[in-house]
């Protein structure tokens, strides 16, 4: 096993839903081999060959573990790693810092840049060069709130445990998750509208998964959506969900008046303005099928 950069961006060609697969020609395949069962980290490059997008951030933007390799059955010269452990970052991290590069892969000896090195969408990495771009992009400055909330102790954890123990940790990815999904919703309930901050400016909106975790549903902003506590239990209950247009639908088996009278009145998710953070289709389509009540 080691560890490797996958290159992949939302205006790719490639059949990619990173979260659950990377699509790669064979080309790639022996290094693929090699990372499996091991973590990688998904690099944005600048540009890309998809319609959507003109350019990227150059950055190192999330991290997933590789479970495993199925040929794509539509084209025999592709294949499918199948992922796992999806997180994102709390902030994308540039591809070098200063004159040095994260990568000395990309690196020449007289400092200039190794443009073969760089054109390849599957890298192997170093270990350790792995671990420091893996801590920069998982430990953005914490919030007041989170400070006043933790124990102190003699050392941060991340220092006690590797950072891939750390990613592995179900409290570490929940409280990751509920992060970034508060702050692409900014703090506010996609269903109310309302953005509620309590007195220690601790924002009370919570972050929900739409395809469960116990339902091997990801980590990812992509799979959330931030909610009050009552529309997050409507939701849990599936008394409410969500169309593939952001409509907001409720179940005939009733909701309290009440409760009822706090959703938006046009019954449109208000949704991140990025459209990379915005609810994916697929995790829609599950709570759909899978917990509303029809």
């Amino acid at each position: 096993m080691t560890n490797a950069i996958f290159t992949a961006s939302e205006s790719s060609a490639y059949d990619d839903q990173i979260e659950c697969r990377y699509h790669f020609p064979r080309t790639y395949l022996r290094q693929v081999e090699e990372a499996i069962g091991d973590w990688i980290i998904y690099y944005e490059p600048r540009r890309s060959t998809g319609p959507n997008r003109a350019g990227g951030r150059q950055a190192y933007f999330a991290i997933a573990q590789v479970a495993g390799i199925t040929q794509d059955p539509a084209r025999p010269d592709h294949h499918y790693a199948q992922m796992r452990g999806f997180l994102e970052f709390d902030q994308a991290i540039a591809f070098r810092e200063g004159a040095e590069y994260r990568e000395s892969i990309l690196q020449k000896a007289d400092g200039s840049t190794n443009k073969g090195a760089f054109g390849r969408s599957v890298r192997l990495i170093p270990r350790e060069e792995f671990d420091r771009i893996a801590q920069a992009g998982l430990y953005a400055q914490p919030q007041p709130w989170e400070l006043a909330d933790r124990v102190a102790e003699p050392v941060p954890e991340y220092v006690v445990h590797p950072i891939v123990e750390q990613v592995s940790q179900r409290k570490f990815r929940d409280a990751a998750f509920r992060r970034h999904v508060r702050n692409a919703y900014a703090n506010t309930c996609a269903v109310t509208g309302l953005r509620l901050i309590n007195g220690g400016g601790r924002p009370e909106v919570q972050a929900a998964h739409i395809r469960s975790v116990e339902a091997d549903g990801p980590d990812t902003v992509r799979n959330g959506i931030a909610l009050t506590g009552t529309a997050h239990w409507l939701f849990d209950r599936g008394l409410l969900t969500f169309a593939d247009d952001y409509s907001i639908l409720l179940s005939p088996h009733g909701v309290p008046d009440d409760l009822d009278k706090l959703i938006l009145p046009d019954r449109k998710l208000r949704i991140p303005a990025n459209p990379d953070l915005r609810p994916h289709a697929t995790y829609l389509a599950w709570h759909r099928e899978n917990c509303f009540k029809r």
